[in-house]
């Protein structure tokens, strides 16, 4: 499972002209899904997640974590994060776990974060998105 984080200070998404998702402070994360990947590997990068140090504290210093500023996660799926570019020059997509399974993986992620207490709004699985953000710092963070 990939994950990039970044710490924004708005973001949004949409399908059709509709937006399906948005937050204030918090965290857009792009999720992708290896073919490899269980359910087993959410609870850990969940964890991980909630409680890395990324939000500045009153001194401007990166002391604060998700949990600590109650932020708010936009979840967008994106199969792309498996992308292979070591051969020629259209990306293989291989690794990605298929769709059936990442959708799952994903939702269980989701829910974990939701069990934490998280306000967490979502792209829309399979959808051409489109996703808007201001990221603050900038801060973006990869996670495996």
């Amino acid at each position: 499972m990939r994950i990039v984080a970044q710490r924004v200070s708005t973001a949004s998404v949409q399908v059709n002209s509709q937006t399906v998702g948005a937050i204030q402070q918090g965290l857009l994360l792009f999720i992708g899904v290896g073919k490899e990947d269980t359910e087993e590997i959410c609870p850990k990068l969940v964890n991980k997640l909630i409680n890395l140090r990324i939000f500045e504290d009153s001194n401007g210093k990166m002391n604060l974590s998700a949990t600590d500023i109650g932020a708010e996660i936009l979840a967008v799926s994106q199969f792309t994060l498996y992308a292979d570019t070591s051969h020629g020059r259209r990306p293989s997509f291989l690794e990605a776990a298929e769709p059936q399974k990442a959708r799952a993986i994903i939702e269980y992620f989701i829910s974990l974060l939701r069990e934490k207490g998280f306000l967490v709004a979502e792209g829309q699985f399979g959808a051409h998105m489109y996703v808007s953000l201001v990221n603050d710092g900038p801060v973006t963070i990869i996670l495996e």
